[in-house]
């Protein structure tokens, strides 16, 4: 019997899609859960009559592979990778390959690579975007290690990947972990947009009086617009449309509003801190899952603290697509990408990763949740600069903001008055505020330093380190 080119370890539904996809173009595989039964199951349900074999332990797995073995892990991060990884290193000989497609922190992922390269194994970290259906029909995926092992699955993901008129969405990223970092930012960017849309939502519901399906047909107005045709815009309006069974009433409104966040976003937070790299429209989508969170404390002061009063707010027609509010979504939508691509520059420099920036907004234009036709224009922006420190100073990007900014802060200032938070609205109008201003205050910061704690301050018309003696 002939052995399978391809292995996957972990039959959720990631999993599943992925094997599926991979036998699909031509790779016939083997499959292992921890869970046999689970295993069975989907040989006899959705694997049935395909090249497609099952093991019933790891040693079973790792022999009926040919070499050298090319094996996806898709289980879950932390020290379930960790194990799977212990397990199966003993039944594996020089040149197999393992691969991590789940979301893996990056620093795991470096600790790992050198692991499995010290044993002349290789080892990917790699990013897969796309759910469930992204996994099936083609994902974008994010690869990183050492160029060798990348080379072995090259003919593999590249036959996977979902396809664009450039390419497959899948490219080489750089070594170590910065596959899965590459995949984090991604994630941080995703936490931006989705907020954003759901705070023009918000706005157009408390705001406008808008039901489900008229904020649904200003998003199917945004999704026709170069600057916000997505697949977020897309599916916000597939959620705004859908009625409750029940009563057939809107049925994103029976939903409780608490967010829940898996560990990436917060991770590119924390990445960006460390980098000194500034990303608070990123930040703010964070913050405001954590306040979402507190469901019974804000249900008890919304009793307590009074709104501003109410005011004049112009917020557009919506047969119009809501043209000021879409301003808005478009600069926060900017900025998010924005800092996203700042923290990627920030991180090649740092871990030596030598990332191609235009490479990775063409491998996230298909298959992965941010893809959207704005990509094609960060694309273009880096091809054109590649030592670009920030997307608004290019030329195309410079003018969306020139010529949207006084609706985005209309926007921010009429929702404020309101009392209406916009947390990522509001945090997009303060970055790109901060980022056009020569002058900030923190030369104040800079006096109170070295006046409580002798920190020493830069002039701006002599050189070198200064102290005064504030307080004789």
């Amino acid at each position: 019997m002939s052995k399978a080119h391809f292995g996957l370890i972990g039959l959720g539904v990631m999993g599943e899609n992925l094997v599926l996809n991979a036998e699909r173009n031509g790779f016939s595989s083997v499959v292992y859960n921890r869970t046999y039964s689970k295993t069975q199951a989907f040989l006899e349900g959705r694997g049935a009559g395909k090249s497609i074999t099952g093991a019933s332990d790891l040693k079973d797995f790792v022999s009926k592979l040919e070499r050298p073995r090319r094996i996806l892990m898709m289980v879950k991060a932390g020290s379930a990778t960790d194990a799977v990884i212990d397990q199966i290193s003993k039944y594996l000989e020089k040149g197999d390959l393992l691969i991590d497609g789940g979301n893996s922190e990056f620093r795991d992922t470096e600790r790992r690579v050198a692991q499995l390269e010290s044993k002349s194994f290789g080892y990917i970290g790699m990013g897969v975007s796309g759910g469930a259906k992204g996994a099936f029909e083609g994902p974008s995926m994010m690869p990183g290690g050492t160029k060798a092992s990348y080379d072995a699955i090259e003919s593999l993901v590249s036959k996977m990947a979902a396809q664009v008129e450039d390419g497959p969405c899948v490219a080489y990223i750089g070594p170590g972990g910065s596959g899965h970092f590459v995949k984090t930012v991604h994630n941080g960017i995703e936490y931006g947009i989705e907020q954003i849309l759901s705070e023009a939502y918000d706005v157009m519901k408390r705001i406008g009086g808008l039901n489900g399906n008229q904020i649904a047909d200003v998003m199917s107005h945004w999704n026709r617009t170069e600057e916000l045709s997505s697949y977020l815009v897309e599916i916000t309006e597939v959620c705004l449309r859908a009625r409750d069974p029940e009563d057939d009433s809107d049925l994103v409104e029976k939903i409780m509003d608490k967010a829940g966040q898996k560990g990436t976003g917060l991770w590119t937070v924390i990445s960006a801190l460390e980098l000194g790299a500034s990303v608070p429209t990123i930040y703010a989508s964070l913050n405001a899952r954590v306040m979402s969170s507190l469901k019974v404390q804000r249900v008890k002061a919304e009793s307590i603290i009074k709104a501003p009063a109410l005011s004049s707010f112009d917020l557009g027609c919506a047969q119009d697509g809501m043209a000021p509010l879409m301003d808005a979504v478009v600069l926060a939508t900017i900025a998010s990408y924005a800092q996203g691509m700042e923290l990627l520059r920030s991180a090649s420099d740092e871990y030596k990763y030598n990332l191609n920036l235009p490479s990775i907004a063409q491998i996230w234009k298909g298959g992965c949740i941010i893809r959207s036709q704005l990509l094609k224009r960060i694309q273009n922006a880096y091809e054109a600069d590649p030592h670009l420190q920030n997307l608004l100073i290019d030329s195309w990007f410079a003018e969306q903001v020139n010529s949207r900014l006084h609706n985005l802060a209309n926007i921010v200032s009429g929702a404020a008055q309101r009392g209406i938070p916009l947390p990522c609205l509001s945090s997009s109008l303060d970055y790109i505020n901060s980022y056009r201003s020569g002058r900030l205050p923190q030369n104040l910061v800079q006096a109170m330093r070295d006046c409580f704690g002798s920190h020493t301050y830069e002039r701006i018309d002599q050189e070198g380190s200064f102290h005064t003696e504030w307080l004789e």
